[in-house]
């Protein structure tokens, strides 16, 4: 499978405060990809810099093979939609789908219009007057109606309701199963996105923690409940993510391999984690100095 996206050493400073330090990854062709970590963490910078809209202080960095700052070539195979989408003032809705048509080489305009009425986009209205949910369904719509070979969606769903970001999961799922790309998705909301994530890449205080396939992760990292003693024979050689007490048992979150066999014979409950709590106990772990 080819790589479409090579990061290597990559580091961003904004005068004395680190943004991204020296960040290495690869991105494949056609794959769905969850970029996750709190606020701050890095995830929009680093996406600024993938789409030339910033500027790498070190390291290189190649999009279809090249480099994407002033790159038309490169940039017309790229979609980047994020929640603080910025308009030109006198754009109504219509304009800024003619604009995506205009924009991208593989710009589906029947799909468009699909999603302009699932979503209930009302095309003659000014994009500055647009409520935030609305704003929020014309930034997915041009995402998903581009057809980008890359795609960036950099929490752009925030301000959908429940029902609408469903709607957002379920149409990109079914494209993406018609027409395959790479998708980037940037979210907080990780329990919602779980089941459509190929791949993690975990970023925290500018750093890649993380950078796995979910389907592997899904099998590593498991919580133990049960009498300490046996609880840390069962995990002596794996690492440890985090640990409790809850009364006279111990509860420990862990990432290795633990048979649950084992932990049957041993008195000792065996639980999946979610990708989520995989990201909350990862990220706690990192240190703070």
């Amino acid at each position: 499978m080819s790589t479409i996206v090579t990061v290597s050493g990559l580091s961003k400073r904004f005068r004395d405060v680190t943004a991204l330090d020296d960040v290495s990854f690869s991105l494949r062709r056609n794959g769905v990809y969850g970029l996750l970590g709190r606020n701050g963490a890095g995830k929009t910078t680093l996406m600024q810099i993938l789409t030339g809209q910033q500027f790498a202080t070190r390291g290189s960095v190649e999009v279809f093979g090249a480099s994407p700052v002033e790159n038309p070539a490169v940039l017309r195979q790229v979609a980047f939609v994020k929640e603080s989408q910025k308009y030109p003032d006198t754009y109504r809705v219509r304009d800024a789908l003619l604009a995506g048509r205009l924009m991208f080489a593989d710009w589906d305009e029947r799909f468009a219009r699909e999603l302009v009425h699932d979503f209930q986009l009302p095309l003659r209205r000014p994009v500055k007057k647009l409520s935030r949910g609305m704003l929020s369904a014309l930034g997915v719509t041009i995402g998903l109606a581009s057809r980008a070979p890359l795609t960036f969606f950099d929490e752009p769903y925030l301000g959908l309701d429940a029902v609408s970001r469903q709607l957002f999961y379920d149409r990109l799922l079914a494209d993406y199963a018609e027409f395959p790309r790479t998708v980037v998705l940037s979210t907080h909301l990780i329990d919602e996105v779980a089941d459509l994530i190929e791949h993690v890449l975990l970023i925290e205080r500018g750093r890649i923690v993380l950078d796995e396939d979910a389907e592997t992760l899904r099998g590593q990292v498991v919580t133990l409940t049960g009498p300490a003693p046996a609880v840390d024979a069962l995990t002596a050689n794996t690492d440890e993510l985090h640990r409790e007490r809850l009364g006279g048992l111990t509860r420990a979150t862990v990432r290795g391999r633990v048979e649950a066999g084992d932990a049957r014979a041993a008195g000792v409950e065996l639980q999946p984690v979610s990708l989520q709590q995989l990201v909350v106990r990862i990220t706690r772990k990192e240190p703070t100095s």
